[in-house]
């Protein structure tokens, strides 16, 4: 098995093997006990490491973890409705209190 991911944050490790799981690529994460002891013994000893247990399902793995990993693009500032004058943040498309498109 080939580590195509290496963090100490669980959440982020485990989103990614549901990611890769949504893609029929089976994965097992390594070093969950050990994360804890981040900072009493060396990173590259303790992080989560997540393995693909396939190698032929490495390369379609390694594009889906890029493709996590990519930086999203900011929202925009925040909108008032012009329906009903409620402001929504910037990453919003549709008014959060009467529904009307931002347009």
């Amino acid at each position: 098995m080939k580590a195509v991911y290496s963090s100490l944050n669980l959440v982020e490790t485990h989103h990614l093997k549901n990611v890769l799981a949504a893609a029929g690529i089976r994965s097992r994460i390594k070093n969950e006990d050990l994360v804890r002891l981040a900072g009493e013994i060396p990173f590259p000893e303790c992080s989560l490491q997540l393995l693909v247990e396939r190698a032929e399902d490495y390369p379609a793995a390694e594009a889906l973890v890029r493709d996590f990993l990519k930086p999203r693009p900011q929202p925009g500032p925040s909108w008032r409705c012009g329906a009903c004058g409620e402001t929504s943040e910037g990453q919003f498309t549709a008014c959060w209190s009467c529904g009307r498109d931002r347009g």
